[in-house]
């Protein structure tokens, strides 16, 4: 009876994986289809299926063989011809590769790959002037900067320290038209990506990440070929965890893109879906979205889905080490997993912790990685920063009265004052406002609208103070701000590292002070310590009784057990045997 069960249930499971099987087989060929320009591959209605049936002869047996012949003579010719397109990828992106196939993540669409127009990497050639310089020069200017480069060498990873030695159309370059010299961070990722390698680049906030990846990525889209702009398909995907942020994002690429006649899409929820869907039917060069709206508008059939991600070659995920973290890493994998599998990638924040290096070897294929400062947890040292050890119900005094202090010093017309949960940030504001101060608040329950409102206003100094939850604590540039607080500590420190940095940006000085609560932050104790310690910052005494052990980072997937591996890591590769198929 037992063994019954068994051959029943066993039946059973296979039945479900051809099933399964035919699904996955269905979404590729409309994908091929789509791609392709072919007619799409929708199911067709059954009295189409009749009348093809009622009008066909049927096949016979001779037939029969001979079209599986014909589908597999096509079948080895598109491998052949996927197989040399990659090749020659490879020659451009990879000069020293032997010609190899370009490296491929496990997180991809291959049938996209195989069935989209092959893609084009013009091959990276240095500037003369990066050419002439000598390895002692490099490594001092690297040293000179903090800057460490992993993964690369030899002539086209050397830095391009002026905006001439950077092979950008002149209608890019003139994104950079307000700046003397490129950052650290752009004159070391620059030549990286333009040669087509994938790229983890970690620098400060307010250090010039976007200009980092946004002109590559625009320049990618342009040496494609083809119309700018194609309807629902866009080229460049660029993912950003906060609204604010891919606003700012897409503001900045739209006015680099504008030169160049490359149109720049914006989607992210709290808005009404209609304007957005509009402009991807226009057609966009790229794209910038938060997961969730990106994930509704990619939603359905290929041939009518607002969104299609398999034309995507070239995928940036800013801010990533929180896009990797719980809350967002189903949601980039399933939109990681519908663009190219070809794909150049490129992952770009302030912080890098070991927790998230394991997923994010999922989506790039041999990176380089470039870091400007230190490669542990550090803040950047512009700020001056002042921990203060006090109890939580002496918070709003104490903020009120420092304040006062930062009035004194001319320093409070542009403060962010930092909360944790989204029920503080209203009654901080109501604080604030009470005294005088002209404030707003910034928070998830707040209609988009009002949270656009409140960051233009502040950013155009006719506020003099933004509460905010950690929605505006990354990557968000507004100039000028003259001091941060932090009300409350934030669950980690990778999040005080860049709610510290929305002051002291683009070589500007700035003031940080943060309450801290010895009841619930003393488990951030020591690697707040370490931070401190590493800018060169006071660390008071009270600080110090909470210890300075730092508990080993979990990953919030996997817990304690995980294995923390290199960037770029091989990942496993999934053995078939033909016995699954029966």
């Amino acid at each position: 009876m037992t063994n019954t069960m068994d051959d029943a249930a066993a039946k059973a499971a296979r039945k479900l994986e051809r099933k399964a099987a035919k699904k996955a087989a269905k979404r590729a060929a409309a994908a091929a289809a789509f791609l392709a320009d072919t007619p799409s591959a929708a199911p067709a209605s059954k009295k189409a299926k009749k009348a093809s049936s009622d009008d066909a002869p049927s096949p016979s047996k001779a037939d029969n063989k001979a079209a599986k012949a014909a589908a597999k003579a096509a079948a080895a010719a598109g491998a052949a011809s996927l197989a040399k397109a990659n090749a020659e990828a490879a020659a451009a992106v990879f000069p020293t590769g032997g010609g190899a196939a370009r490296p491929r993540p496990a997180v991809g669409d291959t049938a996209a790959a195989a069935a989209g127009r092959p893609l084009t990497f013009p091959p990276y050639t240095p500037h003369a002037d990066v050419l002439a310089m000598t390895d002692a020069v490099v490594d001092a200017w690297r040293a000179e900067r903090r800057i460490a480069v992993l993964g690369a060498s030899g002539p086209a990873a050397r830095p391009c320290t002026a905006f001439s030695h950077a092979p950008f159309s002149p209608a890019l370059a003139a994104a950079c038209a307000a700046f003397a010299s490129p950052s650290p961070v752009q004159a070391q990722a620059w030549p990286l990506l333009l040669a087509g390698r994938d790229v983890i680049g970690i620098a400060a906030t307010g250090s010039g990440k976007t200009l980092a990846f946004g002109l590559p990525a625009l320049a990618h889209a342009a040496a494609q070929g083809g119309p700018k702009a194609s309807p629902r398909c866009p080229r460049v995907l660029v993912l950003a965890p906060t609204r604010e942020l891919a606003c700012q994002i897409a503001d900045v690429l739209a006015a680099a893109g504008a030169r160049a006649g490359q149109t720049v899409a914006l989607a992210h929820g709290g808005v009404p879906k209609g304007p957005q869907v509009a402009a991807l039917r226009a057609g966009a060069a790229a794209l910038v979205g938060t997961p969730g709206r990106l994930q509704d508008l990619a939603e359905g059939h290929p041939a009518s889905a607002p969104l299609v991600l398999s034309s995507v070659s070239f995928l940036v995920l800013d801010e990533a080490d929180r896009m990797l973290d719980l809350g967002f890493e189903p949601a980039v994998r399933a939109l990681a997993g519908g663009t190219r599998a070809d794909r150049q990638t490129a992952m770009f924040s302030a912080t890098w912790p070991p927790a998230v290096r394991a997923l994010a070897a999922d989506f790039l294929a041999s990176p380089a990685r470039v870091t400007v400062g230190s490669a542990d947890l550090a803040a950047s040292h512009s700020v001056a920063q002042t921990v203060e050890v006090i109890d939580p119900a002496a918070r709003d005094g104490r903020l009120l009265a420092l304040m006062s202090e930062f009035k004194a010093k001319g320093l409070a017309d542009k403060v962010i004052v930092f909360v944790l949960y989204k029920k503080e940030a209203p009654r901080v504001e109501a604080l604030l406002k009470r005294k005088g101060w002209a404030a707003a608040a910034v928070h998830g329950d707040a209609a988009q609208s009002a949270r656009t409102a409140a960051v233009d206003a502040f950013r155009a100094g006719q506020l003099e103070v933004l509460v905010a939850t950690d929605v505006a604590a990354r990557g968000l540039d507004i100039p000028a701000v003259s001091a941060v607080i932090n009300y409350s500590f934030p669950l980690t420190t990778e999040d005080y590292v860049h709610r510290i940095g929305r002051t002291g940006r683009a070589g500007a000085t700035g003031v940080a002070h943060t309450f801290f609560s010895g009841a619930s932050d003393r488990p951030r104790a020591g690697e707040l310590i370490n931070v401190l310690r590493e800018a060169g910052q006071p660390v008071p005494a009270a600080l110090m009784k909470f210890g300075t052990t730092v508990k080993r980072k979990e990953s919030k997937l996997y817990g304690a057990h995980y294995r923390e591996v290199e960037d770029g890591a091989k990942t496993a590769t999934k053995v078939t045997f033909d016995s699954d198929e029966e």
